[in-house]
């Protein structure tokens, strides 16, 4: 069937406005990339658009050389690894037992978990709760407060109800039990939509600030988040920057030390976002549908 004039019309408007929203995306993040590789007086003279102006890596060497960057990337990476595999787990556990029929009041604890979503605790009841916990300083206050997204969860419960009934029903008659039915049957065939909660978390503990803000006293525990926010805020970022020389600083911009630790924050993501693109998609569609 042809399209109408009409339809042709949106279609081509759409793709209008999607490119407009790509391109908001894309050219700061090109602009950021530019003035990272630039030579300091191509950016000093504001010459750096899109394209780098006088190749050079000083940026990145002062970052690596003098700053926590490399510190504060593995505190990335262990927050990051440690909190997805946290929250996955406990989410699925969540999940699982509420998308059963015969599981004893699924309704009221879905009810109590949908309020959550509504109304929080705050943020110094939500302190004195980890202060009391003995969780300042430490990772835990990280992991624990944000363990499971009510709205993951229920995506995901979702998608568990969608499940045909049938291949449940035949592994109980081959005598499966409940773990093993989770395990070897209802995992294996949630993969889109766990891929896409798996992107959703880690993108959310790669980018923690606030918590780690909050509860983390000891610089060398910061992530690489606080360490740019710190630098970028910094008036004398060159000055704090230990073990350059006087003469390589003043081949140096303090945009483009910040820059580049902008650029090293956000280019891991950027890899990991591709190869998780396809379930992303189509996990998220799923559960939006059915829900």
């Amino acid at each position: 069937m042809r399209d109408t004039w009409g339809e042709k019309v949106f279609y081509r408007v759409n793709y209008v406005l999607l490119a407009l929203a790509a391109l908001s995306c894309l050219l700061p993040i090109v602009h950021v990339a530019s003035v990272s590789l630039s030579d300091s007086h191509a950016v000093m003279s504001g010459l750096v658009s899109l394209w780098p102006v006088g190749w050079s890596l000083e940026s990145y060497t002062a970052l690596i050389d003098g700053t926590n960057i490399v510190t504060a990337f593995k505190n990335n990476l262990v927050i990051t690894a440690v909190g997805v595999v946290l929250s996955m787990s406990a989410t699925i556990m969540a999940a699982y037992p509420l998308s059963r029929p015969y599981f004893y009041w699924r309704k009221r604890f879905t009810l109590a978990i949908v309020f959550t979503m509504l109304f929080g605790g705050g943020l110094i009841p939500t302190y004195l709760v980890i202060k009391s916990l003995g969780l300042i300083n430490s990772y835990g206050a990280i992991w624990l407060p944000g363990l499971v997204s009510a709205f993951n969860m229920l995506v995901l419960k979702t998608y568990f109800e969608g499940l045909p009934a049938e291949m449940e029903e035949a592994a109980r008659m081959d005598g499966c039990s409940e773990w093993r039915l989770l395990a070897q049957i209802v995992l294996p065939l949630s993969m889109p939509v766990l891929a896409a909660l798996t992107l959703f978390y880690a993108v959310g503990y790669w980018n923690a600030f606030m918590n780690v803000l909050i509860y983390i006293n000891s610089p060398e525990k910061h992530n690489m988040t606080v360490l740019v926010q710190q630098m970028v805020q910094s008036q004398s970022l060159l000055q704090e920057i230990n073990g350059i020389q006087q003469e390589d600083i003043k081949q140096m911009t303090p945009e483009g030390i910040k820059t580049a630790g902008i650029l090293v924050m956000i280019v891991p993501m950027l890899i990991v976002y591709p190869f998780l693109q396809k379930y992303f998609v189509k996990g998220v569609m799923v559960g939006a549908v059915k829900g």
